[in-house]
């Protein structure tokens, strides 16, 4: 099937190649006026100015008019936690009431009230819940996603939780990776057994999780309280040694020493990074692990912003990501995360487009896939309705800005 996308006011984000954006870079957004786009079985296969489209392609068929709207890549939010059963706005009320997030992950509350509900919860459930979540993001304009596990915390629940975001995967239109997040919390049967509930990851776990192909990457949340950095890089490695690549969540609370295991390991990412010294910043500096921002989740936990200005001046690679979870980040919208990038941490219009779209891809390991306009990457696309200007997006926070998506061979109503 070939569509053709005409009337484009503004086509953001027009490559070539699909870098790595650091530095300068991240503020750099090819864009092309009054454009058009070809589809062509849901790969991108041309693009151009509407002055200069071929004669034959004018009388196509399948047309989609842009009704003078811009057109960008869809969002590509590489860090969430949408296979959970249930809410937890009780839990909400009490960090109004002054609670810490510490507080009640001690009462028992937070992942541990998950970790306990989606173990009672039936696989089916798990799936139609998580499939609602992903209709619910994929119409504000999310096309690709990374899905954690570790809501689990046996044996029977992680590997419940991979298999639906297996299912996930083969049934959604949205490019889906699966990160394994067994070690997000030790269950209170082990909090005085790390080394019990370590080896249960690794005999039990893993060797299930490898034969079954459930997920692509492992990760662990370093942090005071949670798993040292110690424990994290043994974790990580025993996931290295079965095929899987590291992601960790790093200095969420504290300064966890997550960073540097991460860039140590070579880790795809270190994801929140709210706590940063020099010395953590310097290390993502010098290397390619990404360094993903999630401003909804310090916004929602009323904790200060990542130091993002600090980070792209320091010459790191940053994506941005909605931490779409029951507990501290409940939305995967990923516009108001845009929004919030600008507003709190000060990055320009074109820096946080750039990390929520082709950094946003690399930190999934899509970059040669997704992220960009680009002949023959895939066609997942953001129409918006008409904008003065790139950084409408972001101003106006409040106002929906998506008209439609194109994800491949699939469109949602324009």
């Amino acid at each position: 099937m070939t569509t053709l996308i005409r009337n484009i006011r503004q086509l953001y984000q027009v490559r070539t190649t699909s870098p790595l954006l650091r530095g300068k870079e991240l503020s750099e957004l090819p864009m092309m006026e009054n454009a058009w786009v070809l589809v062509e079985d849901g790969i991108i296969s041309g693009y151009g100015r509407m002055e200069e489209l071929p004669p034959g392609l004018g009388s196509m068929k399948d047309q989609v008019d842009a009704a003078g709207g811009a057109v960008l890549p869809a969002w590509c939010d590489s860090h969430t936690h949408i296979v959970f059963e249930g809410s937890r706005e009780a839990e909400f009320v009490d960090k109004i009431r002054g609670l810490s997030y510490a507080e009640i992950a001690a009462r028992g509350g937070g992942i541990l009230q998950s970790a306990k509900r989606l173990n009672e919860a039936s696989e089916d459930s798990l799936f139609n819940q998580a499939w609602a979540r992903l209709e619910e993001v994929s119409k504000m304009g999310t096309g690709a996603i990374e899905i954690k596990s570790g809501y689990g915390l046996t044996v029977e629940g992680e590997l419940k939780m991979l298999r639906v975001i297996k299912k996930l995967k083969e049934r959604s239109n949205l490019e889906i990776r699966a990160t394994f997040l067994g070690a997000h919390t030790y269950p209170l049967e082990y909090r005085e057994d790390h080394a019990g509930y370590i080896r249960l990851i690794r005999e039990e776990m893993l060797p299930v999780i490898a034969a079954e192909k459930l997920a692509d990457y492992i990760d662990v949340f370093c942090e005071d309280g949670f798993f040292s950095p110690e424990e994290t890089e043994e974790i990580c490695r025993a996931g290295m040694a079965v095929g899987l690549k590291p992601k960790i969540h790093a200095n969420q609370m504290n300064m966890s020493g997550g960073t540097q295991v991460g860039v140590k390991l070579g880790a795809v990412s270190v994801d929140h990074l709210e706590n940063m010294d020099e010395e953590a910043i310097q290390a993502l500096a010098g290397s390619n692990t990404i360094g993903t921002l999630l401003p909804t989740a310090a916004f929602f936990l009323r904790v200060a912003y990542q130091p993002a200005r600090h980070l792209i001046d320091a010459g790191a690679v940053i994506a941005l990501a909605s931490d779409y979870n029951p507990g501290s980040s409940p939305s995967g919208n990923m516009n108001l995360v845009v929004s919030m990038a600008c507003i709190q941490m000060r990055m320009l219009p074109e820096e946080a487009v750039n990390a929520a779209t082709l950094n946003g891809a690399h930190a999934m390991e899509l970059g040669d896939k997704l992220g960009s306009i680009t002949v023959g990457k895939k066609a997942n696309l953001i129409l918006t309705h008409p904008i003065p200007s790139l950084a409408y997006l972001p101003y106006a926070f409040g106002r929906p800005q998506v008209r439609g998506m194109i994800l491949g061979s699939y469109r949602t109503e324009l």
